[in-house]
């Protein structure tokens, strides 16, 4: 018996040790691999931080081609933004030759540091590869509600044509899968306008697209814009609305603008140019890409014979939703016979690449090469209480309102 209890007592001992041991090494284990993503974590930060310091390096390099481009001419300066100089593949090549400077083999890694110190060069941070790209494909940004952006149509050739794509999946708000466009209702006859809590959540924007061009790049006047002539226009404004409706894939910026040609001029709300356009959305973004999209078919501005003799803006304007957008340039209508035009300098892209040890991120950001502080007007009227207009005027007197208005 004794012998019995003897046994039974070794394997408790035996069997509780084991379970110590599994314990204690499931605990380090754990330990290790928490330590292993903290110095993981770290690194990325670091290696993040390291691209983020050659994109800035990148931005100092376009403020010198800005100011190298304001003192030379216009054929040095194009020399100097093309595939061999600032815009050059080499990595790192365009951030330390001058600007103009032929960059012609690979460039070294740029070491991240504050100094020579000990601590520092631990630390083993740099940005091994950073290129600029200056003419792009397209011109990308985001607005808040009911602001507005400009963008300059300046290109490297011809166009008459511009696509303007709008709402990502970063502006749906919804919880879950965040890739359903809210649409309900959006198909019925005419657009109608809400007041802004009552546009639906996670339906993209109306977007006003406004045009503004003058032939060649000589000096113009505010009443430059209202000039038209036949065909020919040096201003526009469209209202795009988004609905499921199948729609026209062009359309002509003359036929829908929806400003007075006159100043005697009240244009008929039941007028179908006197209303929104409808535009062809899509009802979810599984696939990526933006939800709403058009192509406006630009005029030759007044005065010119061609479409690549005109300096134009293009003003976009998103009401009732926050939006990322995306602007590209074409020449000729939609299909095989469309050829896409690249902008000249107006939103370079920046591709960097950061490290920190033997771990790497790659970031890639876009820079406005125009100045964007400028305080574009958003409204002729701006006021963050109610507006009071309580009188009339006839052509033969003025009527006062009445005492009880108060804006």
């Amino acid at each position: 018996m004794n012998k019995q209890s003897g046994a039974v007592s070794l394997f408790v001992v035996v069997f509780f040790m084991l379970l110590v041991t599994v314990v204690t090494v499931s605990f380090l284990r754990l330990m290790v691999a928490d330590q292993q993503q903290a110095s993981n974590n770290d690194l990325s930060a670091s290696a993040y931080d390291s691209a983020q310091a050659g994109v800035e390096d990148a931005k100092r390099k376009l403020l010198e081609y800005k100011n190298y481009c304001a003192v030379n001419t216009e054929a040095s300066c194009t020399l100097a933004s093309d595939a061999t100089h600032l815009s050059s593949e080499v990595c790192n090549a365009a951030l330390v030759n001058n600007v103009g400077v032929v960059a012609t083999s690979k460039t070294n890694e740029v070491l991240v540091q504050q100094s020579t110190s000990t601590n520092d060069v631990l630390l083993d941070q740099a940005y091994t590869c950073v290129t600029m790209k200056l003419n792009t494909e397209d011109y990308v940004g985001s607005m808040a509600a009911n602001k507005s952006q400009m963008v300059p149509l300046t290109s490297m050739s011809a166009f008459n044509r511009v696509r303007v794509e709008w709402f990502s999946k970063e502006d749906v708000t919804t919880s879950g899968s965040g890739t359903t466009v809210n649409l309900t209702g959006a198909n019925a006859s005419g657009q109608p306008l809400y007041a802004q809590g009552q546009w639906p959540l996670n339906r993209p924007s109306l977007m006003r697209a406004q045009l503004m061009q003058v032939p060649g790049s000589g000096g113009f006047t505010l009443a430059s814009f209202d000039n038209v002539s036949g065909a020919n226009s040096n201003g526009a404004t469209m209202f795009l609305y988004p609905t499921s409706i199948p729609g026209t894939p062009e359309l002509a910026m003359t036929t829908y603008d929806q400003r007075k040609t006159d100043p005697a001029d009240d244009p008929n709300p039941k007028d179908p140019l006197m209303t929104p356009t409808a535009i062809t959305c899509a009802s979810n973004l599984n696939a990526g890409g933006y939800a709403c999209s058009s192509t406006l078919v630009l005029p030759q501005a007044v005065g010119a014979t061609t479409d690549a003799n005109r300096s134009a803006f293009l003003r976009l304007t998103s009401f009732y939703n926050a939006t990322h957008f995306r602007v590209t340039l074409w020449n000729g209508p939609i299909g095989a016979t469309s050829v896409a035009v690249n902008f000249k300098g107006v939103q370079p892209l920046i591709d960097s690449t950061g490290r920190a040890n033997d771990l790497f991120r790659r970031v890639q950001s876009r820079v406005d090469l125009f100045d964007t502080t400028f305080p574009y007007p958003e409204a002729a009227i701006d006021l963050t209480g109610n507006f009071c207009k309580d009188f009339a005027v006839t052509d033969s007197q003025y009527i006062a309102g009445s005492t009880a208005c108060t804006p």
